[in-house]
């Protein structure tokens, strides 16, 4: 990737956040028009807790970002670093390209990814600060990291994007699609073409972009791991076009896995539940975020650090070598 293409899709990955903002700033005046008066709230209830160490819950904060959302800006902000776990080289000397890894679960599964061997590059929109941090956290556990800004709606940078990769890396083994725009409606009639279209190409146009760029240089033994979504399982009736897409990547994910599985490529998909990452509290309005989480079994959202080794265990071949066309469910209990 030279120079001017680098400033070419930075500029383009910058376009593409004002269009976010803007659709952004639509429903949330539609939002303001139709608010209701809620009834008294109730307290929030205890989280349950089954990992190694205690997770926030209770109330997360009643704070609303600005798309695409930075995770520096967050009151709480997301757990990534998993201290309790051990690396195994699970991914030795491999090389990750993951996309939305500046924040959230992406810059989870970069710092697990590491911490079991691997290098990594990192697609990103424009969230340049959170961007370097999660570079920083690569670094720290030892290993090679390169930040790639761009929208992962224009095919040719997703081509360049991984053409970079194997020129600085040598290879690539692990493809991680997890980008995502998110943002609710009321109702269909709210949802405009354009919200429609940036959710579909970013999700699931994106998805394949990437995929088709990466196959070439993949090899019998490595994956691709897709993030889908409880919405793409259950359906949410205020997030009609995201769960199109979640539903779309699942299938696609199942469909790729067929076609790949001679070649010794297996492609699974994580399907996360509600997690505490930069995502929601760019899209939910305040008085909803409080309670984010808390309707699942667990009544609490995941942090990003519990939902990272699935990753592993899906792009690490000697923990999933028989395992593709699959559906991981993470998402604190059995439904939706």
């Amino acid at each position: 990737m030279t120079e001017d293409q680098l400033k070419e899709y930075r500029a383009a990955a910058e376009a593409t956040a004002q269009e976010q903002l803007r659709i952004q700033a639509e429903v949330d005046a539609i939002d303001k028009k139709n608010k209701k008066k809620s009834d008294d709230e109730e307290s929030a209830p205890e989280g349950v807790q089954a990992g190694a160490r205690k997770e926030p819950d209770g109330d997360m904060p009643e704070q609303h970002l600005q798309k695409p959302g930075l995770e520096a800006d967050m009151e709480l902000r997301p757990r990534y670093d998993a201290p309790d776990y051990k690396g195994s080289e699970k991914l030795k000397d491999r090389v990750a390209l993951i996309t939305g890894a500046d924040s959230g679960i992406g810059r989870s599964v970069a710092v697990l990814f590491a911490r079991e061997g691997a290098d990594v590059a990192i697609v990103y929109l424009n969230e340049h600060e959170d961007a370097e941090e999660t570079k920083r956290a690569v670094e720290k556990e030892g290993r090679r990291c390169i930040l790639i800004p761009g929208d992962v709606r224009d095919s040719a940078f997703c081509d360049a994007a991984v053409e970079h990769t194997v020129k600085e890396f040598g290879k690539l083994n692990v493809l991680v699609n997890n980008a995502a725009f998110q943002e609710h409606v009321q109702k269909l009639e709210d949802l405009s073409d354009a919200h429609l279209d940036m959710t579909m190409r970013t999700n699931i146009y994106g998805y394949i972009h990437m995929a088709r760029a990466a196959l070439p240089h993949l090899k019998r033994g490595d994956s691709i791991v897709c993030t889908g979504s409880e919405t793409g399982l259950f359906g949410k009736g205020t997030l009609l076009d995201y769960s199109a897409t979640k539903g779309a990547i699942h299938a696609f994910a199942m469909s790729l896995a067929s076609s790949v599985a001679e070649r010794g490529i297996r492609v699974n998909v994580v399907a996360p539940g509600p997690v505490w990452t930069p995502l929601n509290p760019a899209d939910a309005p305040v008085d909803e975020i409080a309670s984010f989480g808390q309707s699942t079994e667990m009544k609490r959202p995941a942090q990003p650090e519990e939902l990272a080794p699935a990753y592993v265990f899906l792009a690490s071949p000697v923990c999933s070598s028989y395992i593709t066309g699959a559906i991981l469910p993470v998402m604190g209990g059995s439904t939706g």
